[in-house]
């Protein structure tokens, strides 16, 4: 059975390694597909947005106790209200319909009888609301305000605590990684997108964010011991790292994913559509893809990035060439048959032969202040007081 504690122990320690960085080209390769399919659904599927965005009628309908072809007969009582444009059902719980529709009309109170009637609920059970597109534009507005101040804070903060930008950099594009994967995935499943979703976009990004400081502080450290050491080249420094903080950032990732994963659960058994599960949904994709992108993208990429620095080059060249010669020199040891050599019966320790005189076999005499093994002892004096 496999003890992950002493795994995660042997990661830390370097007595394990999963090689993240000799690998990038692989990461990179699966981060050009995600973001591929990404870019196809939202150009070509295009996003879902909510009505808070669009603009419209929405009606909810409680009260319902027979929600067999909702879809129908809310279609029906729009048209019959003589409301135009698609209309979109939603089961809402167990016994709610929710009607939207993306005409702005003023016709609420026929379409409310006429969905009172298709349901059978009391009129006062259907409540309508009118949405205008000026609120959701202006979420929109502040949403892309707010990421493009938090891109350029981050991008000061990182560059000044870490003392490179390139480290920033790497950040940076693990954020729009997470972001453009994200947003594809929610163009792909056709997910609506809605102001509570928008929210849940921006704080992914403070959770990847997160992840990846952690892992490049780490790679600070290590790259600062092997400088002083000169016995690690700075890519296998950074990949330390990311197989020291591998088990944390699992851990992590766990314990924020399972009360989300909770609220999913209960939001599409029990609530439905809601503020809650646009929110929950959105951490639950960009918590893991933000995980991913700390782990198999930020640092390979910094290492690309600092490659060719003057200082990085020459520490790997150093390491490299003591390295070749370290290895050189136990590959003669093992060819000259010094170390691990069996000795000869009749010789001593060192592998020198008996003394002449003395049959084959026979064991070499000890001197008499010796021990057979061990120190040389002195020889026993009297104290001056008894000489």
């Amino acid at each position: 059975m496999i003890n992950f504690a002493q795994v995660g122990n042997d990661l830390y320690t370097g007595k394990r390694s999963i090689e993240f960085i000799k690998r990038q080209k692989t990461w990179y390769a699966v981060s050009a597909v995600l973001i591929a399919l990404a870019l196809v659904g939202i150009f070509v599927k295009h996003l879902n947005f909510g009505i808070e965005f669009s603009g419209g009628s929405e009606f909810r309908v409680q009260g319902v106790t027979n929600s067999q072809d909702y879809e129908q007969k809310a279609q029906d009582a729009i048209g019959n209200a003589g409301i135009q444009g698609n209309v979109v059902s939603t089961v809402i719980g167990q016994n709610t319909v929710r009607v939207q529709s993306e005409a702005a009309s003023e016709r609420t109170d026929e379409a409310t009888a006429a969905l009172a009637k298709e349901f059978g609920v009391p009129t006062s059970s259907v409540s309508a609301s009118l949405i205008g597109p000026s609120w959701g534009q202006s979420v929109s507005q502040q949403a892309i305000q707010g990421l493009i101040v938090f891109l350029i804070l981050v991008t000061i903060v990182m560059a000044l605590y870490f003392r490179t930008w390139k480290m920033a950099v790497s950040g940076l594009v693990a954020l729009l990684h997470d972001l453009v994967i994200t947003v594809g995935i929610y163009a792909l499943f056709g997910f609506e997108i809605t102001p509570s979703s928008m929210i849940g976009f921006l704080t992914i990004l403070g959770y990847s964010l997160y992840d990846t400081v952690v892992v490049f502080d780490k790679v600070r450290e290590n790259t600062a011991e092997a400088f002083r050491t000169k016995r690690m080249t700075y890519s296998a420094a950074a990949n330390l790292a990311v197989n020291q903080t591998l088990v944390r950032s699992i851990n992590t990732t766990v314990v924020a994913l399972l009360p989300i994963a909770a609220v999913l659960v209960v939001g599409f058994t029990l609530l439905g559509p809601g503020t809650l599960l646009d929110l929950s949904l959105a951490l639950f994709i960009g918590i893991g893809v933000g995980a991913y992108s700390s782990i198999f993208i930020a640092t390979p990429l910094l290492v690309d990035l600092r490659r060719n620095e003057p200082a990085i080059r020459q520490l790997d060249k150093y390491v490299a060439r003591h390295g070749a010669k370290a290895a050189e020199a136990a590959e003669v040891a093992e060819t000259s048959g010094g170390a691990g050599e069996p000795v000869a019966v009749g010789s001593d320790s060192t592998g020198a032969a008996a003394p002449a005189g003395l049959p084959d076999g026979a064991p070499r005499p000890v001197h008499k202040y010796a021990q057979a093994a061990g120190p040389r002892n002195q020889p026993k004096r009297a104290p001056k007081s008894r000489r």
